[in-house]
């Protein structure tokens, strides 16, 4: 069991509990006495917008200098962007400053292992072991030393258009690009417009404090109408650290990460590059698994959490992995979910089919989806109660087969989340209000 870690880092609201200055420089020293390979090491530092982002970055550099680590200080750059630098860098780990697509009250540091992967347990759990050890500092002599990253962008902005054939280009395509005031902000519109396209831009212009603040891929609205008042052929919205990644066709509406990877899976699929089984979790829509299964191709879910579809991945040597949300992984591209490769890999389908974002989503029906949460007041494994079973297998039963319906605890707050899925929508919502009525009879709500 790990104390501070979750499924994607450590998160939460700044001041508090492990989002503070005194835990953070202290987990920058567990992290560097972990990662560093003991002989120096150096690892990179990324950050997103938020205001608080330089507080911590502060906080991290003091701790893995104590711990006798070099560092290279990136600047705001995505997540992703951070995996890839990683990389190049021969870095011993990357760590990038985010909350995601969390408002920005909130921050968070997740890791990247020297391969660019997310780390594994066993790493989360020994760096947790040495926070809880008294801080020592190196010998004067042995202090980490601090350089700045100057061409950072330049390197991620030229590995991004590398990801799609050389000769491709997007001339004679109107784009708009929502970057959500986040860290994809000084990167996703260069990217499009070098490779030809016409970019109109959304959410370029962070403060600190407007991170996913009423744009981005969380909150779609502003896209979806700037497309039809633009006239473009479709948009591209961002979450605050770019490793998410929705599109909006020409009409205005909106298209989720199970379409999107619909799309790439089809494209590597008639390019005959399509290896292994497309892997989901459990919130993947049945109506994109059933297009899957049209082409021929197989699909499997795992757990919610981009960490599970990856490791799935590598256990079958695949390829193609992503969540509803548009966290996508293009395993033959990259080594984790980055917003900016998934959108060039579907701008590339398009072309390479010969389709529109308008035409080939007709090729997936979405069934209607609800998720409804119910807050906990504490930690409760309601899921396996008889009276929270019947219910479900009341409610599976009035599905007949077309339809799904999950109960799962969050992975990063206190609910309980409740899916329903089916052909019809009146129906979906009816059996998730009344599951929720059951789970809230549980706790005495």
């Amino acid at each position: 069991m790990r104390k501070y870690f979750g499924t994607d880092g450590i998160r939460g609201r700044v001041g508090e509990a492990n989002i503070s200055p005194d835990f953070v420089l202290k987990l920058g020293w567990a992290a560097g006495r972990v990662l560093g390979n003991g002989h120096g090491g150096k690892i990179l530092i990324g950050k997103d917008t938020r205001i608080s982002g330089y507080m911590f970055e502060s906080a991290l550099e003091a701790g893995l200098v104590a711990a006798g680590v070099n560092i290279r200080l990136l600047g705001p750059v995505s997540t992703p962007g951070v995996a890839y630098l990683t990389r190049t860098f021969r870095a011993s780990a990357g760590i990038v400053i985010t909350a995601s697509h969390n408002p920005y009250q909130d921050n968070g540091i997740k890791f990247f292992s020297s391969d660019g992967d997310k780390l594994p347990d066993e790493v989360e759990l020994a760096i947790e072991d040495e926070i809880e050890k008294p801080l020592k500092t190196v010998d004067a002599a042995s202090l980490g030393k601090v350089k700045r990253v100057e061409d950072a962008i330049g390197r991620y902005i030229e590995f991004c258009k590398s990801t799609i054939p050389a000769a491709m280009n997007f001339r004679g395509l109107k784009l708009v690009v929502d970057c959500a005031n986040g860290a994809t902000y000084n990167t996703a519109p260069y990217v499009f417009e070098e490779l030809g396209a016409e970019v109109v831009t959304l959410g370029t212009a962070p403060d600190g404090l407007n991170i996913n603040r009423d744009v981005g891929s969380t909150k779609p609205d502003a896209l979806c109408r700037a497309v039809v008042q633009e006239g473009a052929d479709l948009g591209v919205a961002f979450d605050g650290d770019g490793d998410r990644v929705l599109m909006v066709n020409s009409r205005g509406e909106l298209v989720d990460g199970d379409q999107l990877l619909y799309i790439i899976a089809r494209s590597r699929l008639h390019a005959g590059t399509m290896r292994g089984e497309v892997v989901g979790t459990l919130m993947s829509n049945l109506g994109f698994e059933q297009a899957l299964q049209r082409l021929g191709i197989g699909f499997v879910r795992t757990q919610v959490g981009d960490r599970y579809i990856m490791e799935y991945l590598k256990q079958t040597d695949g390829i193609l992995g992503g969540e509803p949300s548009g966290h996508i992984i293009c395993r033959d591209r990259t080594t984790t979910g980055d917003g900016i490769v998934a959108a060039l890999q579907v701008l590339a389908a398009l072309k390479r089919l010969d389709t529109s974002l308008d035409d080939i989503c007709t090729e997936v029906e979405q069934y209607p989806q609800v998720l409804v949460n119910v807050r906990l007041p504490e930690p409760r494994d309601l899921i396996g109660l008889p009276a929270v079973q019947d219910a479900v297998f009341v409610a599976e039963q009035e599905l007949a087969g077309r339809g799904r319906v999950l109960l799962r605890p969050s992975g990063t707050e206190p609910p309980v989340r409740i899916m329903v899925e089916g052909a019809d929508q009146d129906q979906v919502h009816s059996l998730a209000d009344r599951l929720a009525v059951v789970v809230r009879e549980q706790i005495g709500a």
